[in-house]
């Protein structure tokens, strides 16, 4: 009989609760959130076994370790919680919707591979947000005193002391700790910078995806840790959607009557791009394409853009196609392991 396992996970405890194929909860508990104690809890448990737990900060760790004693495990996206709520209900709603196969969103996990490189990617992206955040102080403090601070004019090392006398006397310590404080962010974030990208150059695929219009070291050691594998996606709409390039079409009152019957009513359908996505993935391969527009004149994709606003695409649009070619491009040379060749988008 398979057991469908539900687990409601937290700093301190899990929640687990069990329910069998017909849907009777045969057993609620309440475990230490620790490896081993989790591990003896699902031997316990006749196989086979199903579990599944939301996405988290211990999911990575909770997938390594209790993979290998499931028949199947399953991370699923957070999704709004509405009615009553608590520990035993969030457990038990995990393992019915585990039951039913009514999981709309599940997280791929992989957290044996490019293990070393996804965390310096994360080290590196959480440096990037301290050092916008850091600028933003910095030009709140003069802003709090009507002094305008255009473009990055502020941050600048040669320029700063002319700055400090527009402040007064009292609040010039603050402006030149925040100095101190971003020189040293910006250091480190160059410094995970080179590290990202000496880690990424020990793998053998990282220099053909570097090939890739738009692409280079940098990309590329960002891109890996996210994709992991390109047979995650089957096709490339799939990466799209991932990405935050993939369009949605809505529409309301689809049929009205005629004489004739039912015919499809000719209304406007609103669409966009989806909201749901990797941002690392969309900053990616939306600056390759302004990478390519900007900076390779000649290139097969770079006259493609240009046929499209020639054609009276916006230029918005026209780089959204551009991106999603890119992000094909991309999926491809992983997939078959080929360089980039500009004769295949010439021939196009």
């Amino acid at each position: 009989m398979d057991r469908y396992i539900g687990m409601d996970v937290h700093a301190m405890s899990c929640t687990v609760c069990i329910v069998g194929p017909s849907g009777r909860q045969l057993k609620s508990d309440v475990v230490e959130t620790n490896g081993q104690a989790l591990v003896e809890y699902l031997r316990a448990i006749p196989r086979p076994r199903h579990l599944c737990f939301e996405e988290g900060t211990q999911s990575a760790w909770l997938y390594e370790i209790l993979s290998p004693h499931v028949d199947e495990l399953v991370v699923v996206g957070v999704t709004e919680s509405r009615g009553a709520k608590s520990d035993a209900k969030d457990a038990l709603s995990l393992a019915q919707a585990l039951r039913l196969g009514s999981i709309e969103t599940m997280v791929f996990k992989a957290p044996s591979r490019f293990a070393r490189l996804r965390s310096l990617a994360t080290s590196y992206d959480q440096l990037t947000r301290d050092v916008t955040r850091n600028q933003t102080r910095i030009k709140a403090l003069f802003r709090a005193r009507g002094i305008l601070t255009p473009e990055q004019l502020v941050y600048g090392a040669r320029e700063r002391s002319t700055w400090l006398e527009k402040l007064p006397e009292p609040c010039r310590p603050s402006a030149e700790l925040l100095w101190q404080q971003l020189d040293a962010q910006r250091q480190l974030k160059r410094d995970a910078e080179k590290q990202l990208i000496s880690e990424s150059h020990r793998l053998p695929i990282a220099s053909i995806l570097e090939t890739c219009p738009g692409f280079g070291p940098f990309r590329t050691a960002l891109s890996l840790p996210v994709i992991v594998t390109p047979h995650r996606f089957r096709t490339a709409r799939q990466l799209w959607s991932y990405s935050g390039l993939g369009i949605v079409m809505r529409s309301s009152a689809d049929w009205v009557r005629r004489n004739d019957g039912w015919v499809r009513a000719e209304t406007a359908k609103t669409r966009g791009l989806n909201r749901c996505f990797n941002r690392t993935l969309k900053y990616v391969f939306k600056g390759a394409a302004t990478t390519v527009i900007t900076k390779l004149p000649g290139s097969p994709l770079q006259q493609r853009y240009a046929k499209l606003l020639d054609a009276g695409t916006k230029p918005n649009l026209a780089k959204l196609t551009l991106a999603r070619t890119i992000a094909a491009t991309f999926l491809s040379m992983w997939k078959h392991e080929e360089a980039y060749d500009p004769a295949r988008h010439r021939a196009q």
